[in-house]
């Protein structure tokens, strides 16, 4: 498997593992000293050290109910990118977001995850 295949297949498998709920698979992506850092000032703003802080920050979002809508996944030499559309929705709030988290690859596993967001207002009113 090339390079550029084995990153879109990351990408693919964390995609699908989120969708699922399984966390198992996606810790099995990680490296032990993973982060996730995530823009804005809400419940799951910030950065989460570790594989099992990475973890745990995914299901908090996946808790919400979000439909993670995969519109492309993006490949480079080295890493790999999401292109999704998030959406979910609450009694007295509504989440329409745009993002990509970009994923940082070593030896074949996600080292570091930013996401980038169209909505950081929103994001803080939906996870406050």
């Amino acid at each position: 498997m090339t390079v550029d295949n084995q990153n879109y297949a990351i990408g693919k498998q964390f995609h699908s593992f989120l969708v699922a709920g399984n966390w198992d698979g996606i810790l099995s992506l990680l490296h032990d000293d993973a982060t996730w850092t995530l823009p804005g000032e809400n419940t799951i703003s910030g950065t989460a050290v570790g594989a099992h802080a990475v973890v745990e920050r995914a299901q908090k979002i996946a808790g919400y109910g979000l439909n993670f809508e995969l519109l492309h996944i993006l490949v480079s030499r080295d890493n790999v990118a999401l292109s999704l559309h998030n959406t979910a929705r609450r009694d007295d709030a509504v989440l329409d977001e745009y993002l990509a988290p970009v994923m940082r690859l070593r030896d074949g596993k996600i080292a570091g995850i930013e996401t980038f967001l169209s909505d950081i207002p929103g994001m803080n009113a939906f996870f406050r």
